[in-house]
Order: structure tokens, then C-alpha cells, then sequence
């Protein structure tokens, strides 16, 4: 669960991060900062930039979730194979 959060957490960084400098550079740019606009660049900017920079951060994640369903996998084939047991005898 940590990793989630962790992840997550640095996932809004980097968009609010991204969202900062598209309307700044926008806003030095022109007079006006459409924000619908700005966040759809951010968004796209720190999705390209998470994959390269969060990398580490991601497959710490990854490698949780793959334990996590491991271990329901191998409790859930412990309890069919014991209801089978139980039936045949």
C-alpha cells in the first residue's frame, strides 16, 4: 500500500510540476491561459515524463502487486484443494 501512495503522491507532483510551467510559459507567451488547455498539455507531459523519471517508483508497485496476488492465488488453490478433500472423503 505504501507504494501506491508514494507513487501516486509524485504522480500529482509531477502533473502539478507540468501544469506550473505549461501555464507559465503559455502565460509569457500570450495574454490569456485557457486552464482546460494547460492541464491537457500538462497531463500529457508528466504521463510521458512519469514513465522515464518514476520508473524505479512504478516497479517497486508492480513487484507488491505481483506478491499480493501470488499469495491470494496460493491461499484461494489451499482452500479449493482442501474443499476438495473434504468432499471426496
Amino acid at each position: 500500500m505504501r507504494e501506491f501512495v508514494v507513487y501516486t503522491g509524485l504522480r500529482l507532483v509531477l502533473f502539478a510540476a507540468a501544469f506550473v510551467l505549461v501555464a507559465g510559459v503559455w502565460g509569457l507567451a500570450a495574454d490569456g491561459v485557457p486552464v482546460l488547455w494547460a492541464a491537457v498539455i500538462a497531463f500529457v507531459v508528466s504521463g510521458v515524463a512519469s514513465f522515464f523519471v518514476l520508473d524505479r517508483h512504478r516497479e517497486a508497485f508492480a513487484r507488491r502487486v505481483q506478491a499480493r496476488a501470488e499469495r491470494a492465488t496460493a491461499r484461494f488453490e489451499e482452500m479449493t484443494a482442501r474443499e476438495d478433500d473434504d468432499g471426496s472423503a
